[in-house]
């Protein structure tokens, strides 16, 4: 009767990176459905969304249920196809190739893609409001960055 009570779930091979370049690959467990958005919870949905400080993952390694403290984990990354960037064909993306310096000293490379109003379309305005955990495209892989852990974002000539 109870498991008639629970939410369908599905597995997601992530890897999480702590402040000092630390990291643990785990599988996290989200929704098949998600509020605001068509298809399945994104792990970016988990991260920015829950409400939850601790979130569950299962150690890839040690397969021991590990609880995260999300406000201490400076990024997570996932498989690209596992966090589309969800734009309206009829909209034309602004982009920026840039570098992100963790206060950590730790360096990462990538694309920041956003849609926003042409008044407000500065990766200023948009990393001001983006929600914590933001999405950087390094080629095949997303890293979901926590704001908290930046010192700061270069933009880089392309």
């Amino acid at each position: 009767m109870l498991e008639s009570l629970s939410i369908p779930k599905r597995r997601v091979a992530a890897q999480f990176v702590l402040p000092g370049g630390s990291s643990r690959t785990v599988a996290v467990f989200l929704a098949e459905a998600a509020p605001g958005h068509s298809g399945g919870e994104r792990l970016s949905d988990l991260l920015n969304n829950s409400g939850s400080q601790f979130i569950p993952a299962l150690d890839a390694e040690t397969d021991a249920m590990t609880f995260v403290h999300c406000e201490n984990l400076a990024l997570a990354r996932v498989d690209a196809a596992l966090e589309p960037n969800v734009v309206d064909q009829f909209t034309i993306p602004t982009e920026h190739e840039v570098e992100v310096r963790l206060m950590d000293g730790q360096k990462l490379r990538g694309l920041i893609t956003y849609v926003l109003p042409e008044a407000h379309s500065r990766l200023t305005d948009y990393l001001n409001n983006a929600p914590t955990f933001i999405p950087l495209l390094e080629g095949e892989k997303v890293a979901l960055i926590n704001k908290r852990h930046v010192a700061y974002v270069e933009t880089l000539r392309r």
